[in-house]
């Protein structure tokens, strides 16, 4: 039997807290960048939903930090909100924000960074697991949506979902390149 002592190796003390390290700070930096997102919005005049690139920061981080890491950076984004900091496309800070027509596609960043991770795969998989985020995305944002037009899944629909999914079809094809990029890069993504 062989041991693997040589620097590097799986299980060195000297490699555990820079993976540590830049699982956190990945964390820390798509936490961020949703935050800066949401500032990137437009509003339609007949929706309360507005167009962010939001979309784009939450595929980025499932395909680049994995399941675990895409969905702790939207926890973390999420209780930057919580504390009270105005880092929704409102503006909206504290619980305020979780009650608000858009609570329900900022909860569900959370799953549809993980399943966008979990999914993720080489080649046209990848495609899919953006695709299957934003599903997931427009799923939760369109049933709170519901509740706040007191029960109206059509109008949630039309209003939350219908004038989104050519700029989100976008943002996938964006976040999928990008997340390319990022993987070819020396110890880029945590992968």
């Amino acid at each position: 039997m062989s041991i693997n002592t040589s620097p590097g190796a799986a299980g060195d003390a000297r490699t555990l807290p820079t993976d540590k390290t830049r699982i956190v700070v990945g964390v820390l930096i798509f936490a961020t960048l949703t935050a800066l997102t949401a500032r990137f919005s437009f509003r339609l005049p007949f929706t309360p939903v507005p167009i962010t690139l939001q979309v784009l920061a939450v595929l980025l981080a499932g395909l680049v930090l994995g399941a675990r890491g895409g969905a702790a950076s939207q926890l973390t984004y999420l209780g930057m909100i919580l504390v009270g900091l105005p880092f929704t496309a409102s503006g909206l800070a504290g619980p305020a924000a979780f009650f608000s027509p858009t609570a329900g596609y900022l909860l569900a960043f959370v799953p549809a960074a993980f399943v966008v991770g979990a999914l993720a795969r080489p080649g046209w998989r990848t495609a899919l697991a953006a695709l299957a985020g934003i599903a997931v995305i427009y799923v939760g944002g369109a049933s709170w949506l519901a509740v706040w037009l007191g029960g109206d899944w059509t109008k949630a629909w039309t209003l939350g979902v219908t004038p989104f999914i050519a700029a989100d079809l976008a943002k996938a094809v964006l976040a999928v390149a990008a997340a390319g990029v990022v993987r070819r890069v020396p110890g880029g993504g945590a992968r």
